[in-house]
């Protein structure tokens, strides 16, 4: 049967559906309340001729937000693979594992004893997972020492990363995607250069140099001699192409910059992952000690806190709630698996992807989500392992709804056309001259191959609706998020 002859059938075989089961290339369920209606119409017809589609799966579920019935399904019972859509369980785990108020703490401890200016021992920064530290915060740390007349450090700089394992990557990230931000490693003891909080990473600026033929200008925020930077690169006349590399090589400390920019070239700008985030984390708090006058005569090591070690002092980061804003209106992957990794601490006693994967399973499906059909492998989603079906996706939507959380839950979603980064974040750019803009609220996802949107749509008749649309097999991820933006501007439309 040819794709354009399916739709003169559809009427046939959703008479046929109280009889014979749905595979995965075939017409999609409708409520009888919206069967024939034009919305089903439409979404048929995107879903079933449109050309990006072929060969693809497209999973989508449509529910009423009042009452949670399904009210449109097209193969919404197959798993797929969700990308960033799986940040959608995390979020809500978290909130019902750690509550909305939870903070991660950081702190500063020491051994031996202090005489007058003088620290004869160990200074210890023990690291709980935070991943919002800033350089501005080690430097309080630093400043509080001073406060406390210590001027010498007779003793180890340590960094504490054991709250977790030492495992950094989730078992199915690529090796390719090391060097960049949204692959960063994950330790208890970190650091972010700027107010998204990317964890683990630096940003690196790249600048045309004084004329022609000279070395580009260089810049890292903050400012950190942790990484290697080789500079390759040249800056070539006024008007040539920019064509400028900025990326860390596999396994080690080394960023090479390649390739030529013009000297009226704008500045290129990358996100750049470090190897070992706690001697980054380290390295801008030892910075912070010497700003500050203080001396350190001893070694910089990574080890556990010996026990009678004395506290200092402490940092405690923003609330769960608040830090699901960067975290989902900028889709970060950091956050995903620092919240997966700490779930594990808090209720298994062990900060690991394993038992903290094991605490995610059991809240989402605690939240109404069948544990028989998933598979979760990280909590960012990009894992190409992980599997979930779009009406799972939606029934978990409907079920928090009923949580004392879940007004954080919602205030965390991009908003579509906002263009202000922490209200529209991920959507900002995305349906800006509809009926969806600020009309729909909902979790982007987009990897190789997939393109993904779940979440909350008002319609123009003022219907709240709740949706997921997954789509995986799709040769060109942009023209896959058209499809996506396509279909919730017309639940938009109604």
């Amino acid at each position: 049967m040819k794709r354009t002859n399916k739709l003169s059938f559809s009427i046939l075989l959703i008479f046929m559906l109280a009889f014979v089961p749905l595979s995965h290339n075939e017409t999609p369920q409708v409520n009888a309340t919206v069967e024939g209606s034009e919305l089903v119409q439409q979404l048929n017809q995107l879903l079933n001729n449109n050309p990006i589609l072929q060969g693809a799966l497209a999973g989508v579920s449509i529910r009423d937000a009042q009452t949670g019935e399904l009210i449109y399904d097209h193969i919404g019972d197959i798993r797929l693979r969700p990308a960033s859509n799986m940040k959608l369980l995390t979020a809500a785990a978290a909130l019902d594992t750690l509550g909305e108020d939870f903070r991660f703490t950081t702190e500063l401890l020491h051994t031996g004893s202090i005489n007058g200016s003088t620290l004869q021992g160990d200074l210890i920064l023990k690291g709980k997972g935070d991943p919002t530290l800033l350089k501005q915060d080690f430097d309080a740390f630093a400043a509080k020492l001073k406060e406390a007349g210590i001027k010498i450090i007779h003793g180890n700089l340590v960094g504490d990363d054991t709250w977790y394992d030492d495992q950094r990557y989730s078992t199915d990230l690529s090796w390719s995607d090391e060097s960049w931000y949204y692959g960063a490693q994950i330790s208890a003891l970190t650091a972010s250069p700027n107010e998204d909080y990317d964890a683990g990473t630096v940003i690196v600026e790249v600048y045309p140099g004084e004329e022609a033929g000279k070395e580009p200008t260089v810049k890292i925020e903050p400012e950190t001699d942790y990484l290697k930077i080789v500079n390759k690169a040249k800056t070539v006349a006024k008007g040539e192409k920019k064509d400028l590399t900025i990326e860390r090589d596999h396994g080690t400390y080394t960023v090479t910059i390649e390739g030529e920019i013009p000297i009226d070239g704008s500045r290129s700008r990358e996100w750049i992952a470090v190897w070992e985030p706690t001697g980054y984390a380290l390295d801008l708090f030892k910075q912070s000690l010497a700003d500050q006058g203080i001396k350190h005569k001893g070694k910089v090591i990574a080890a556990a806190t010996p026990k009678g070690a004395k506290l200092l002092t402490e940092h405690q980061s923003m609330p769960l709630k608040e830090l699901l804003i960067p975290f989902m209106k900028l889709s970060n992957n950091g956050h995903a698996e620092t919240l997966i990794k700490e779930m594990g601490k808090v209720e298994k006693g062990e900060g690991s992807w394993e038992k903290g994967l094991e605490v995610l399973e059991e809240k989402v499906t605690k939240l109404g989500m069948n544990e028989e059909t998933l598979v979760l492998h990280d909590g960012s989603g990009i894992s190409h392992v992980n599997l979930i079906p779009a009406n799972e996706i939606s029934r978990l939507l409907f079920e928090v709804r009923d949580e004392e959380w879940f007004p954080s839950y919602l205030n965390s979603l991009p908003i579509a056309g906002i263009t202000n980064r922490m209200e529209g974040g991920t959507l900002r750019n995305r349906m800006k001259n509809s009926n969806a803009a600020e009309n729909v609220k909902a979790k982007t996802g987009s990897i190789s191959t997939v393109s993904a949107l779940s979440g909350y749509v008002t319609t123009t008749s003022g219907e709240e609706l709740i949706f997921s649309i997954v789509l995986n097999n799709v040769i060109n991820g942009s023209e896959g998020k058209l499809i996506v933006d396509k279909i919730a501007t017309l639940l938009a439309d109604q």
